[in-house]
């Protein structure tokens, strides 16, 4: 990979270029990234899945991007998309860390109870599932997880965050989907956006950001850009976050 901007140079490991979180720069509970691809026509997806966009570069970012969070936040469909297990820290990004944990944000609840990420957790690390309180709870009744409820009729992603940061949980990296993703920037709590961009046209109608809630633009500045086999990896920050 290397480094276009602001300067072109060789970076041996990706991770580096992220490394500077700027948490402590926020008075808010949380410090929220997003981590995302997509083609060059938009779509975040191929077939219903994200796979065919990722290069192995990107599949590893995305894996070491976990390095650096307290928990992953995504969307309910993603999960069942992608099927989605526990998540871990790549090996050496976890020592002396409470363990990575998952947020489901669901106002169904349709959560199948085979999913890897129900199936194969552990006590130290459930899911934690975000919610409403109109939401049938009795559908969680027999699955292994924590229950945020925020919002009545619908998930506020700022008492969210809240709920997220009473567990220690303040550096958060939602992964999608584009839904969850548009409620962020609509209510200005997305801080970091990492995106890729792969150079394919050609996927499902899926844009990488749902834009049908939002009511005004949102501005980021652009930090770096880095390439890699023809696909771009954008990293913006929050205007005014630093």
């Amino acid at each position: 990979m290397r480094l276009m901007v602001p300067e072109a140079t060789a970076v041996d490991d990706p991770l580096a270029l992220y490394a500077d979180l700027r948490a402590s720069a926020t008075s808010r509970d949380c410090w929220v990234m997003a981590n995302m691809v997509a083609g060059l026509d938009g779509s975040a997806a191929v077939h219903g899945r994200v796979g065919a966009l990722s290069s192995p570069e990107d599949a590893q970012l995305f894996e070491r991007m976990r390095g650096l969070a307290d928990v992953v936040l995504v969307g309910a469909e993603t999960v069942r998309r992608e099927r989605y297990g526990p998540v871990r820290r790549p090996d050496g990004l976890d020592a002396g860390r409470a363990p990575l944990r998952i947020a489901v944000v669901s106002a169904s609840l349709e959560l199948p109870a085979d999913l890897p990420l129900f199936r194969d957790t552990s006590p130290d690390r459930l899911p934690i599932i975000v919610t409403t309180g109109r939401s049938d709870l009795s559908k969680l009744e027999d699955l292994p997880v924590e229950v945020i409820v925020a919002g009545r009729t619908r998930v506020d992603p700022e008492r969210a965050l809240s709920e997220l940061a009473a567990r220690e949980l303040r550096v958060v990296l939602c992964e999608g989907g584009p839904r969850l993703l548009g409620t962020l920037i609509a209510v200005d709590l997305l801080d970091e956006y990492l995106l890729t961009l792969a150079p394919l046209v050609g996927g499902d109608r899926l844009p990488v950001v749902d834009t049908s809630e939002m009511t005004e633009l949102r501005a980021f500045d652009l930090i770096h850009v880095a390439e890699e086999d023809g696909s771009l990896f954008l990293r913006f920050l929050r205007r005014g976050a630093r």
